[in-house]
């Protein structure tokens, strides 16, 4: 991740050359079903338990079972990124066997 200053402009600052000083009303969607457009577009998401800096001769000496130091503590909050951006914060739970993440706290940006 990187520590410089997010330069993007949001797209509804963005005005068009031919229609300059002109604001259109850009409806908002009210339900689900109106974002449909977008169910289909894949998203990589990561929950991140931790981190951990170790040089490669110690990494390839690892085996199974080997447990490994990480710079969190037990019961504190992991991170929840969507693309690479941090999105949430949450909780590791268990549902049926399978390990889950539960949010809870969003993480809001001046984007």
């Amino acid at each position: 991740m990187s520590d410089e200053q997010d330069t993007n402009i949001p797209l509804d600052e963005l005005e068009a050359p031919d229609r300059a000083g002109e604001q259109e009303e850009i409806p908002h969607p009210q339900s689900a079903a109106d974002l449909e457009a977008v169910f289909d577009v894949p998203v990589r998401i990561s929950a991140v338990l931790g981190h951990s800096k170790m040089h490669v001769s110690d990494l390839l000496k690892l085996a199974s079972g080997t447990v490994l130091e990480l710079d969190r503590k037990v019961g504190e909050a992991i991170d929840i990124y969507v693309n690479d951006r941090l999105v949430a914060r949450g909780e590791v739970v268990l549902v049926e066997d399978k390990l889950g993440v539960t949010m809870t706290e969003i993480i809001k940006t001046d984007r």
